[in-house]
């Protein structure tokens, strides 16, 4: 047989060999009994069974083994009442606004949903869930903060990486700053305070009795002249670390801090105000100010809900006491305001820090040096409505924690700056509070030796916002 031949008999012997295979398949199929379509099967919920700290903006949700529709008086119920529900292919979405602190109970009856074979579900599906209590906002708070008026920093002085709060160049403050800062207008003053310097060891991190006798006294001297006062946690990055890995230490150590500081100032009424971290972040990370990662925020919500537990439980005064909780980084920028959670319980103000526009307020290098156009101004505006616009609108009161301009020879430009923005903060209920770090080729704009200011206009300028109606938005 030639090599052609061969080949032709075995490709015919091939061809007749798979056109028997065929030809039994289509016989073998034609004996089948008709094929049986099986009811839709629940896969999977969300929240899951018998979930609990469930987030309110969850999207409660049920899923099915296939594509499925809504049958005629379907009878879904949410807590016993009718249930607002779509389908979306193989999913059954409920239109429904969680309230905190509460639990639900879902039950999909039996006959509810259909599959394309029109095969109703068989067997009913039910499940509950709880979710986690939630901070409600009052008007009180509201009010509370617009009496704070306008305020004044502090800075690098209780707040140095030292034990020694003059370490930065500052004298310690004196009853006479205090009033010269009192005469100016400025109805609040914000005291950051480092702690780890005058902390003892693990377990019980014990606060020096003398270092809160210190920060009590220049507490003290504000009150006396009826200011409010800010006290909070400040240059302690170093132990307040947001990660999962440094979590539960960090939350552990700053329950102790605050508990010790909140039992020292309980006598204080509630003109004395906690805020529970300052600029919370993981430093030297990539993105240490630049909205930090899901992690770092979540850590940081659980951080601060720590401390409001710790200060709450100390009772008497602190029961009600206003308290301040930052986002990440007390950042503005709108990834770490929507991820912050405010803890449930009453009286919270948020603080955010904002140094807008950048360039102008604080960068040292490549800056520039005028600020005024009509599109800078606008600039601000949106900048400032974002915040009022996540928080403000909602109830929540905000406080402008740190805000300003470097020097850079540029004073009617600075002027016109914190003009411009301390009225915007009060027309939205917002209360500014200058950074201060008393270095006047920087920040400051009083002389903390001789208690005279320095630059004057810039303190004019924003003392002139309280003059202006709160509450009235651009």
């Amino acid at each position: 047989m030639t090599i052609k031949r061969y080949f032709k008999h075995t490709l015919t012997h091939r061809l007749a060999l798979l056109a028997s295979v065929l030809l039994f398949g289509m016989i073998s199929c034609g004996n089948n009994p008709k094929e049986e379509h099986l009811p839709p099967a629940f896969k999977s919920s969300n929240p899951e069974n018998n979930a609990s700290q469930v987030p309110i903006n969850t999207e409660v949700k049920v899923m099915f083994d296939e594509v499925v529709t809504l049958a005629p008086n379907h009878g879904i119920t949410v807590n016993n009442l009718p249930a607002a529900v779509s389908i979306s292919f193989t999913e059954l979405r409920f239109q429904l606004e969680l309230e905190g602190g509460t639990s639900y109970h879902i039950q999909i009856p039996k006959g509810a949903v259909i599959n394309t074979f029109g095969i109703a579900l068989a067997s009913p599906v039910e499940f509950t869930f709880s979710t986690k209590e939630t901070h409600t906002p009052d008007s009180g708070a509201m009010q509370f903060v617009a009496n704070m008026g306008v305020g004044w920093n502090l800075g690098n002085s209780y707040d140095t990486k030292d034990a020694d709060p003059t370490a930065w160049g500052n004298p310690l403050p004196t009853q006479k700053l205090i009033d010269s800062i009192a005469a100016k207008g400025f109805t609040t003053l914000r005291i950051p305070v480092t702690w780890q310097y005058h902390m003892g060891a693990a377990p019980d991190y014990l606060l020096e009795p003398q270092w809160l006798q210190q920060v009590e006294k220049t507490v003290k001297q504000a009150l006396d002249l009826q200011m409010y006062v800010i006290i909070n946690v400040h240059h302690d990055e170093e132990w307040l670390t947001p990660t999962y890995d440094h979590l539960e230490n960090a939350k552990n150590q700053l329950a102790k801090v605050w508990t010790q500081i909140a039992m020292h100032f309980e006598g204080y009424n509630n003109h004395l105000i906690f805020e529970t971290l300052n600029e919370p972040r993981l430093k030297g990370s990539a993105k240490e100010w630049s909205g930090g990662t899901v992690e770092g925020r979540d850590c940081v919500n659980q951080m601060h809900a720590a401390a409001v537990s710790a200060i709450r439980a100390t009772g008497g005064n602190n029961t009600n006491r206003y308290l301040m909780i930052s986002p990440y980084a007390a950042s503005s920028a709108q990834i770490t305001i929507d991820a912050l959670e405010l803890p449930a319980t009453n009286n919270l103000i948020v603080s955010v820090h904002n140094y807008f526009p950048y360039q102008f307020a604080l960068a040292e290098d490549n800056f520039v040096t005028e600020w005024g156009s009509a599109a800078e101004k606008a600039a601000l505006d949106n900048e400032l409505d974002r915040v009022k616009s996540v928080f403000i609108e909602q109830g929540i009161p905000v406080v402008m924690g740190e805000w300003g301009s470097l020097h850079h020879n540029n004073l009617t430009d600075r002027t016109e700056h914190a003009a411009y923005f301390a009225q915007g903060c009060i027309e939205r209920s917002i209360c500014p509070v200058w950074w201060d770090n008393g270095n006047p080729n920087q920040f400051g704009i009083i002389n903390r030796n001789t208690c005279t200011w320095v630059y004057p206009e810039i303190a004019n300028a924003i003392g002139i916002a309280v003059s202006l109606p709160s509450g009235n938005s651009k």
